[in-house]
């Protein structure tokens, strides 16, 4: 199978701290991928490292088959949306000026953006009527859905997402799941989920990536992982989550 992104014996220091610690990992193309791991683990540095925010020291990272362009990262951010906790939207934009920015930025025609904009409110479960309010006078789970539409606007390739429910109330976020499985498969998107929480990874992945202290301590299918821990630690994280 194809890798969308694949890190080969990557390291990445911050003074005396390994935040990542000679990764290689492979993301396969039409996958969910869960990145599970305690905060510090380098969860969010891989993410950092697929979107080009952050370089690595050491080992290669390709992402579609081709090395980071750090002379070309805006066209090359294009081709992936990327949703964090509290879904990090402009407090003084509508909801439909955040979702459709970036793609006004593009020059789509407003047909198009008109067209896109519709069709994802509609895969959220979203009425259009949160389009001129702002996030502020949205419930947490609405500004959660407005934050995964404004990822996928530009239909991207790779979608990524950092924490992305774990702001949201417990009864809330399994609507938000079942909405996002829903979309996923739709748009047919590569997706790469980073959370502390298994249940979470279990419910939403096909492929499980456990670190800690910035290592790959075991990557596979999510239901090999959970019936054959490698180590005490995923055996820990399996055993106290699930």
């Amino acid at each position: 199978m194809n890798a969308v992104v694949q890190f080969d014996q990557v390291s990445k220091h911050y003074d005396a701290l390994a935040a990542l610690d000679g990764v290689s990992l492979s993301i396969v193309a039409g996958s969910t991928t869960a990145i599970v791991g305690e905060s510090g683990c380098g969860k969010t540095t891989l993410l950092e490292m697929i979107n080009g925010v952050v370089a690595p020291d050491s080992g290669a990272v390709e992402v579609f088959g081709l090395p980071i362009p750090q002379d070309a990262l805006a066209s090359f951010r294009r081709r992936i949306g990327y949703a964090v906790q509290g879904a990090g939207l402009f407090p003084h934009m509508t909801n439909q000026q955040n979702v459709t920015l970036i793609a006004r930025l593009e020059q789509w025609s407003e047909t198009d953006i008109r067209t896109r904009y519709l069709q994802l409110l509609t895969e959220m479960g979203l009425p259009e009527g949160v389009s001129d309010r702002y996030p502020r006078q949205l419930s947490g789970g609405q500004q959660q859905r407005v934050g995964l539409c404004r990822a996928l606007m530009l239909k991207p390739d790779l979608l990524l997402l950092d924490e992305p429910f774990s702001a949201v109330d417990p009864i809330t976020r399994v609507g938000i799941y079942e909405q996002f499985e829903k979309v996923r498969q739709s748009e047919r998107v590569t997706a790469l989920l980073v959370t502390h929480d298994m249940r979470e990874a279990v419910r939403l992945a096909d492929q499980l990536v456990i670190m800690r202290a910035g290592k790959v301590v075991q990557a596979g299918p999510t239901q090999t992982v959970i019936s054959t821990p490698a180590e005490a630690y995923v055996d820990f994280l399996v055993r106290g989550q699930l």
